[in-house]
């Protein structure tokens, strides 16, 4: 969020002298970005009598204000903070609300005028995502359902309407201009119809039937014109993830690019129709292989777990440290461990995720969003979000790793439901480690593994979230105990007494 009171810590970038933004932006040529903006609204939104432009008005100086404080700040963060979903709503009275969600956010370094985009080399992927419905049953201000996107630099495009029973949200994201040295490079999310996702599950058929949540259903299916099988995830209009859900996962996988997350290929977005198009993980996720193991099935060894979760982790640190603005998940879970060739994993389903505090902020107010079991205790009390929270949910996920065990378990004894909880007195007894174990490893595992990653765990589930380590460190060490590989011709076979 931006406020007034931000002091910036660093500098403007070179040919980004923010004192001459300032010069240009004095009060006449702020009112003609108003008039601007204005203009544009009125060609898409048609409204009638003097109430309805004065509410119009207002929503053109919220809107041009919003730029104007973006564009003044001294932040490399917060001039990558574009203005990704404009909603407004008329409401009964007449008054018409503007409102952009924090949580929608993607890097943009344009100056605020549209004269002067062409003459800035931006190093940074640009989105644009900005669709919204305006409604109105007041009839002094008439504001009929349309298309609009909008950026940062006031560009409007239309999509004509055709004669459609269904009001159709459009949702367009892209990163444009990315620009390094001579060549120039377009990442586009690719939009698929309803009908070739149709097509690619044999109408959806129950035997490209994957899973279910409280999101909707997963189908496997193969799209022709892409000759790839892929994950089909179809929305439930009546589940869990709603629009925006929808939209900030699309924005956060069309910037993200790393090994160990999820790969998005496309969305649908018909009528009131929203699915996402993933890679397919053919191994399933890592739930399936902890919890719901089929007769028969051979479970995970000691060194494909850690190895998973090593990889879990650097996903992690991929959101929280490489992505800027940085990102907390804020769903990690096993189910949203997807596992493809050789158990390699990757994180999934970002509906949740979070842009995370910037500058001298210390954490995020939000709502309080999450899975039982998973959920840091100092977020689920206060609604203030961190890095840490997501460290928290590593530790239990490791924990479920090592122990087997669910993060919450009702058909266990009340004292043992919660996995934390049942873990934190054991964790003090070195002699108790053993019987933590999933008994599925049949004591194949190393006696020094096992007590360094259960001393991982126990650091990234403590109770305070300053007493948790950053994920860095949760990569290296990790990474380390992965590295020393369990071999049962050297290592004894423990016991669990």
């Amino acid at each position: 969020m931006v406020t007034n009171n931000w002091r910036p810590n660093q500098g403007a970038e070179p040919n980004m002298d923010t004192s001459d933004w300032r010069g240009q932006l004095q009060p006449e040529s702020r009112q003609r970005i108003v008039n601007k903006i204005m203009d544009t609204l009125k060609r898409h939104l048609p409204v009638s009598g003097q109430e309805g432009l004065h509410e119009l008005r207002k929503i053109a100086q919220k809107f041009e204000d919003k730029i104007y404080t973006a564009a003044t700040s001294q932040s490399d963060y917060l001039r990558k903070i574009s203005l990704k979903m404009l909603t407004m709503e008329t409401k009964s009275q007449g008054t018409i609300a503007n409102n952009i969600p924090p949580n929608q956010v993607g890097p943009s370094n344009q100056p605020p005028y549209p004269d002067d985009a062409s003459k800035y080399d931006s190093k940074h992927d640009q989105l644009s995502l900005d669709v919204k419905k305006f409604e109105s049953n007041n009839s002094s201000c008439k504001v009929k359902q349309n298309k609009v996107k909008v950026n940062l630099n006031l560009n409007v495009s239309e999509k004509r309407e055709d004669d459609s029973k269904n009001d159709q949200l459009s949702l367009d994201v892209k990163n444009f201009y990315l620009k390094d040295g001579v060549s120039t490079d377009e990442k586009v999310a690719k939009i698929f119809t309803f009908d070739e996702l149709a097509a690619a599950t044999k109408s959806f058929r129950v035997d490209c039937f994957v899973g279910e949540g409280g999101f909707g259903k997963v189908y496997k299916g193969y799209i022709k014109k892409i000759n790839q099988f892929v994950a089909i995830k179809q929305l439930d209009p009546n589940g869990l993830q709603g629009t925006r859900e929808f939209a900030v996962e699309v924005l956060t996988l069309s910037l993200a690019e790393h090994p160990n997350l999820v790969k998005l290929l496309g969305f649908c977005a018909e009528g009131e129709q929203r699915l996402l198009v993933y890679e397919y993980m053919p191994l399933g996720s890592l739930e399936n292989h902890l919890h719901d193991l089929p007769p028969g099935k051979k479970p995970l060894d000691w060194n494909t777990r850690m190895r998973i979760a090593a990889g879990v982790a650097k996903g992690l640190e991929y959101l929280h440290d490489e992505m800027k603005p940085p990102v907390i998940y804020r769903d990690l879970k096993c189910s949203n461990i997807l596992l493809g060739d050789d158990y390699h994993p990757k994180l999934s389903d970002f509906g949740l995720a979070k842009v995370g505090p910037i500058g001298d902020m210390t954490h995020v107010s939000t709502r309080v969003m999450g899975t039982y079991g998973y959920c840091a205790p100092d977020y689920a009390m206060t609604g203030q979000l961190t890095s840490k929270s997501d460290i928290y949910s590593l530790g239990v996920a490791l924990l479920e790793l090592i122990t087997g065990r669910k993060a919450f378990d009702p058909s266990k004894p009340a004292k043992e439901q919660n996995l934390v909880a049942w873990a934190y007195p054991l964790f003090k007894e070195q002699r108790k480690f053993s019987k933590m174990v999933d008994p599925l490893l049949e004591g194949q595992y190393p006696a020094r593994g096992l007590y360094q990653a259960l001393a991982v765990a126990a650091m990234c589930v403590e109770e305070q979230s300053s007493m948790r380590p950053v994920i860095a460190d949760v990569v290296a060490a990790l990474d380390f105990i992965a590295s020393h590989k369990y071999d049962p011709q050297v290592h004894p076979i423990q016991s669990s007494r």
